[in-house]
């Protein structure tokens, strides 16, 4: 209540351990089912909705469960839990690129060792989500979840994902689903009247190779927000 009284949008609870965390198991539970069903209802009452930090089936299971309506990362998930969150109407939103992050340069940035180690644990499991999710039909957005310097990684999303479910479905989860986990339909994520006009140029075709979008804008000659050029090498 005091986070939505303070202006929060949506309500992220820890659904389960972490990797960076030191003294949290993975597979913990961060809260009973009670209180995530109460988080639930108060974001509800407030027209707004909970996400959850979740790793294990498990933990995503009684999330998901409880009323949670995203998942953040899911690496450890299993069929019949994502076969849930599809009947459920649950999203997802993998981060894989934040275990390459951690696992090349989380050392440098004081990672303690014993959370460098936990990164193994999820690294490769989150790429073998990507085709559970795909099976079941879990809707999945776009996220990176990378701390300081790493951040300028976070278009790396784009070419981890692309290439095992391909350029126009990893496209398609940083607009169009995306906008559906906001409630945004229409305003975000499409080209259409009465849509926000946050437009980019790029150059080249993504939907065949997603190289453009990668880096620090190279290849994004123009961003547009809201309908203004915030960038523009195009000289127009």
């Amino acid at each position: 209540r005091e986070e939505l009284q303070m202006g929060a949008d949506q309500i992220k609870i820890m659904a389960s351990g972490g990797v960076a965390s030191p003294t949290d198991p993975i597979g913990a539970y961060g809260y009973s089912e009670d209180e995530i069903r109460a988080i639930v209802a108060e974001a509800k009452a407030r027209h707004t909705y909970v996400l959850a930090h979740a790793y294990t089936a498990e933990a995503i299971e009684r999330a998901v469960r409880c009323g949670v309506r995203t998942i953040e990362h899911g690496n450890l998930i299993d069929l019949p839990t994502a076969r849930l969150m599809a009947e459920k109407g649950a999203y997802v939103v993998p981060t894989l690129v934040t275990y390459e992050a951690l696992a090349n340069e989380g050392a440098k940035y004081g990672l303690p060792a014993a959370s460098v180690a936990k990164v193994a644990d999820v690294r490769d499991a989150g790429l073998r989500s990507l085709a559970i999710y795909r099976e079941a039909g879990v809707k999945m957005g776009y996220g990176s979840d990378l701390l300081g310097p790493s951040q300028r990684l976070q278009s790396d999303e784009f070419r981890i994902r692309a290439e095992l479910l391909g350029p126009q479905a990893v496209i398609a989860s940083a607009t169009i689903v995306g906008a559906e986990v906001l409630g945004m339909e229409g305003r975000l994520g499409r080209i259409a009247p009465e849509a926000f006009a946050d437009l980019l140029v790029v150059e080249g075709n993504p939907l065949r190779d997603v190289s453009c979008l990668l880096g620090q804008g190279e290849h994004i000659p123009m961003v547009m927000k809201a309908g203004k050029a915030e960038v523009d090498r195009l000289g127009g």
